[in-house]
């Protein structure tokens, strides 16, 4: 069985209540492919999480956009993993290039949040992906293996685990990676894990792009073999994100 398409819309710190109940309305609203075809998970903010569950349709799911890397405790301004177990939140992105580069989140922090989150029993959305400098020094394929050696090294069983491959340099921008480009570091990782976890965990692990993915340009780049979705940012607050989510038919 081919790996299912995966579109996931990443609100980032943005919204009103007001602003929020409209999106999950037009959500709701929308004809897009069955749950066989596409899955599709939306990460509103924290504080947004309960109304957003509590609206919306339910063959889409809710992601947090962070969580704290052990138990609860004396961490202000974190939330836990097991919170948002609690909330029946059933998803979680970490790693984002913006809490790496803005927090300093380093790899091994990153890849510790992963594997605990995991044995809470979430699932998550790990992003890697290089700087403009980095691409242009040639080191892309090197950073980004970095950054996924760290996550190998602390998780075992993937199968709750989707890849996203972000060039930071595509993130908000309106700059995109082209799609031979975002095929080469997909099929890196790809072959990365291969190499260095195990040939299953390669061919069944979805790895996902997101920078600047729009309606637009979707399409094309879900006909690359080794995209099998994505992770949308500013698209995400708008109608478009629906045809972003229908780009899973083009998928080959």
């Amino acid at each position: 069985m081919g790996r299912k398409f995966f579109v996931g819309g990443n609100w980032k710190c943005n919204g009103t209540t007001e602003e929020v109940k409209k999106i999950v309305s037009t959500l709701n609203e929308a004809e897009v492919p069955s749950e066989d075809v596409v899955e599709v998970v939306v990460s509103p903010p924290f504080v947004f999480l309960p109304l957003v569950k509590s609206l919306l349709r339910l063959d889409f799911n809710v992601a947090a956009q962070n969580c704290w890397v052990r138990k609860g405790g004396a961490y202000t301004g974190e939330i836990s993993a097991e919170m948002l177990v609690n909330l029946s939140i059933p998803w979680v992105i970490l790693g984002h290039s913006e809490r790496r580069l803005i927090l300093s989140e380093a790899n091994e922090f990153v890849a510790d949040k992963i594997a605990y989150a995991l044995s809470q029993g979430l699932k998550v959305i790990a992003c890697v992906g290089e700087t403009l400098e980095q691409r242009e020094s040639g080191s892309t394929v090197e950073v980004v293996a970095a950054q996924t050696k760290a996550i190998a090294e602390k998780v075992s069983n993937w199968s709750n685990v989707v890849l996203a491959y972000e060039p930071v340099w595509a993130i908000g921008t309106g700059k995109v990676a082209t799609p031979a480009q975002a095929q080469e570091v997909h099929f890196e990782l790809r072959k990365w894990l291969k190499e260095n976890v195990s040939a299953e965990v390669a061919e069944a692990t979805r790895i996902i792009y997101g920078g600047s993915v729009n309606g637009a340009n979707c399409k094309v780049l879900a006909t690359q073999p080794d995209v099998d979705g994505f992770l949308v940012g500013g698209a995400s607050l708008k109608a478009e994100f629906v045809d972003i989510i229908k780009s899973a038919t083009a998928s080959s």
